[in-house]
């Protein structure tokens, strides 16, 4: 069984992020039959995801797409997070590129384009505002399976 995987998370993690709760939940959507994710390239939970995504590439054929909000969204990265950015997206088998500059709505816009073409949402979502609480809400209303990363800080984290 073939399935899409979109991931959404937020952009600030906590100190003490445990990345192999995220490993482990990657690695069970591999098992329960996605090969391909779609990865909207903020920094934060995506990158890391994507990341993750990059090392189990080596042991399941995976295909990691790209879904860019807008051209020139690498210069809201800074430092070396945007060389990750670069690198991770040069890495990617696919690239969707939503608008070619930033516009009013272009970060909803991806959202909505990656919730439908996804099987199922996986989201790191702790917070009932933003981006990601968005996407969990729109993916729900379409029907998308939404499974969540587990908190895994602590809560002096402040999350």
């Amino acid at each position: 069984m073939r399935l899409t995987c979109a991931l959404t998370g937020h952009r600030e993690l906590p100190a003490r992020y445990d990345i192999n709760v995220l490993y482990d939940a990657l690695e069970e959507r591999i098992l329960a039959g996605c090969d391909r994710f779609l990865c909207g390239m903020a920094r934060g939970f995506d990158l890391l995801a994507l990341s993750c995504l990059m090392d189990l590439r080596k042991t399941y054929p995976l295909t990691l797409v790209a879904c860019i909000p807008y051209g020139g969204q690498e210069y809201a990265v800074r430092g070396a997070e945007r060389e990750l950015y670069r690198s991770l997206r040069a890495a990617c088998d696919e690239e969707i590129v939503l608008c070619s500059g930033y516009r009013s709505g272009c970060l909803p816009a991806r959202d909505r384009y990656m919730a439908d073409r996804a099987d199922v949402v996986l989201a790191w979502c702790v917070r009932e505002t933003g981006g990601t609480a968005y996407t969990v809400s729109y993916a729900k209303k379409k029907g998308v399976d939404v499974v969540f990363v587990p908190r895994t800080f602590a809560k002096e984290d402040n999350f």
